[in-house]
């Protein structure tokens, strides 16, 4: 479930710039928004979530490898699947985007971009630029979401699978998908951002993958809560997290 639980006090300004954490001389850094901000007390809206993480080194030296990316999202709302197309992840293992969207394209649940380094032995790292769809899906009888990854030079096409749990700490859905063997020990995640939205229609009813509310009393027009939190476990067994604070609007 996806949900914006609110944290009582008094409003103050939203924070503009992601959030960051450092580890020696790693710094993973998270952005991100619920839009709308306004959002219903009592009952779920449908909202858009965005995202934006990064991972760089203090010094500029080569990033670390990572094998497992992991979103905690918060808790009182919902991630609706019900009636939405899924779509295989066999389906999307030879696709270009446009491929895709082709096969998978009324799953689609979400956009958005990747930039990594590929550091290759004896060689100066380089940029890899692709673009991200991501589509509902069913793994293991299980509800899930399958990242579409493409670039086009050098050619590159990677299918990223993202089991959806529960998380802890305030933070309820979590979602974890590890980074496959076949890309091999070349590709540095640097930055990415994807936003999730999708409105859809089932049994003649308007319907949301993503609901959220700001679950405020009725003395309090604003409040602050835990939007998100990305982790990152490197190769070796590291592991680093950053996580940002939002506020909703009651109405």
């Amino acid at each position: 479930m996806l949900a914006v639980s609110a944290a009582l006090g008094p409003a103050r300004p939203e924070r503009a710039s992601g959030e960051r954490h450092q580890r020696g001389n790693l710094i993973a850094s998270l952005d991100g928004s619920l839009s709308p901000r306004a959002l219903p007390r009592e009952r779920k809206a449908p909202v858009a979530l965005r995202l934006a993480g990064a991972l760089q080194t203090g010094d500029g030296s080569a990033l670390p490898r990572v094998t497992r990316l992991e979103f905690a999202l918060p808790s009182q709302g919902t991630l609706d699947t019900r009636g939405l197309p899924v779509c295989s992840p066999r389906r999307l293992r030879y696709a270009t985007t446009e491929q895709a969207m082709e096969a998978c394209g009324s799953a689609l649940v979400g956009r958005g971009r990747l930039d990594a380094q590929i550091v290759l032995p004896g060689q100066s790292p380089f940029a890899l630029h692709a673009r991200l769809l991501a589509f509902n899906a069913g793994i293991d009888g299980r509800p899930a979401v399958v990242v579409h990854g493409y670039a086009s030079d050098p050619a590159t096409i990677a299918v990223l699978r993202f089991h959806i749990g529960r998380s802890e700490g305030g933070l309820g859905t979590r979602l974890i998908g590890r980074l496959p063997q076949a890309l091999g020990p070349w590709p540095r995640v640097a930055r990415f951002e994807m936003r999730l939205s999708r409105r859809f229609t089932y049994q003649g009813k308007p319907r949301s993958y993503l609901r959220a509310s700001c679950p405020l009393p009725p003395a309090l027009t604003a409040g602050f809560f835990p939007l998100a939190r990305v982790g990152f476990l490197l190769a070796g067994g590291g592991r680093i997290a950053a996580t940002i604070i939002r506020g909703c609007r009651a109405r």
